[in-house]
């Protein structure tokens, strides 16, 4: 049976300029279409049955040491009411988290608390709002970009694997000449075929020139991606908070890393029933598609706009600087049964892992933050960072 995002997707190429699409047009389709994308259509599936795992999928242990760094945040901003907005919820494990750990271990601040989650899929966010109905007595919302004010938020913007799932364009080098790879349909073959042409939108190449890369001397065939969505997301972002903190968790690279000339295919990958694979053209709407984020286009970005850069380092560290060392120490003084026993080492040590979630960055940036408030080393960014 077709998938009903073929008939859309080959719509929207009858309609397009050249009957093309850019890469990033159909990744949006895929993942977002309001009623059969991916996230959108309800079909996400998170855990050891889905189709990927993240960090919280391992427990609590995630949140509850995130929300140690909130509770450090509101300490030093000193307000009276502290917003945490998560952005990009998927199925609220992470604000159960949070929120479990807050109500458990800091009750008393509670009152001074709202929690908030900016979530476009409707499928994903009628999940949260049952997993999060236990939490009746607390302030937590749900809003879209627009029910924000500008300047209205003291407190952290934050997210996990989030920005990896922003549509990217790809493009490709051929004779030293950057290109764009652009989508047309072969209904002989039933299914896509890439082309390249000319780039889309001047913005890419500006990309590249912000970060000096000269593709003159890159081998033929060389492809990557171009996230620039998360500019215009940073920009938004950045209108909204009044004061306070941006935290952002991904996996990724700085550019010199990312754009190497023997990164030669690019990071983009689909994940199917946790298996990775390569081929973004087959499982339309039923499986998720990532790509790594350019960490030092984020940082740069954001020090454009007015943010500080406080810091950047890896998660394992992040949370080891946190208190995750205290947790493996603890699980020898404290008797348990030996399954219980290895399943939470297991679970703190991929939580450190360099070679997986342990090595996924971690960047926090500042706004309107006075010279006192820069001064106090925030706790996850203690640990000396490895690279």
């Amino acid at each position: 049976m077709a998938s009903p995002l073929l008939a859309i997707l080959q719509e929207k190429l009858r309609t397009a300029p050249r009957q093309q699409l850019t890469f990033a047009e159909f990744m949006e389709a895929v993942l977002y279409h309001p009623m059969a994308g991916y996230y959108s259509g309800g079909k996400v599936a998170i855990g050891a049955q889905g189709d990927f795992f993240t960090a919280t999928s391992l427990g609590p242990d995630f949140g509850e040491l995130l929300a140690e760094q909130l509770l450090q945040m509101k300490q030093i901003l000193g307000s009276s009411t502290f917003q945490m907005v998560e952005m990009g919820a998927g199925t609220g494990d992470l604000a159960q988290d949070i929120l479990g750990y807050f109500q458990a271990h800091y009750p008393e601040i509670l009152p001074e608390l709202e929690y908030i989650i900016i979530e476009k899929s409707p499928a994903l966010r009628q999940q949260q709002q049952e997993k999060l109905a236990a939490f009746s007595q607390m302030k937590i919302r749900w809003c879209d970009w627009p029910e924000l004010s500008e300047n209205s938020i003291q407190g952290c913007f934050f997210s996990n694997e989030l920005l990896d799932a922003f549509p990217v364009h790809l493009v490709t080098v051929e004779s030293g000449q950057l290109k764009e790879i652009y989508l047309e349909y072969d209904p002989a073959r039933e299914t896509f075929q890439e082309t390249s042409g000319p780039l889309s939108t001047p913005k890419i190449q500006a990309y590249f020139e912000r970060l000096n890369i000269d593709f003159s001397h890159y081998p033929d065939g060389y492809r990557t991606e171009i996230n620039l969505g998360m500019w215009s997301w940073l920009e938004q972002l950045q209108t909204k908070l009044k004061t306070g903190y941006i935290l952002t968790i991904d996996y990724g690279y700085p550019a010199a890393k990312y754009y190497h000339p023997q990164r030669s295919g690019g990071t983009l990958q689909c994940y199917f029933q946790h298996r990775r694979h390569d081929n973004p053209y087959v499982n339309l709407g039923e499986q998720d598609l990532t790509a790594h984020v350019d960490f030092t286009s984020l940082q740069d970005h954001g020090e454009s706009l007015g943010l500080h850069t406080l810091g950047l380092t890896q998660q394992g560290l992040f949370l080891m600087a946190l208190g995750l060392g205290d947790r493996l120490n603890a699980l020898s003084q404290n008797p348990t049964d030996v399954m219980t026993l290895f399943r939470r080492r297991d679970a703190l040590h991929q939580l450190m892992d360099p070679m997986g979630l342990g090595g996924f960055y971690v960047l926090l940036q500042g706004k309107n933050l006075s010279d006192r408030q820069l001064q106090i080393p925030l706790k996850g960014l203690t640990q000396p960072p490895m690279f």
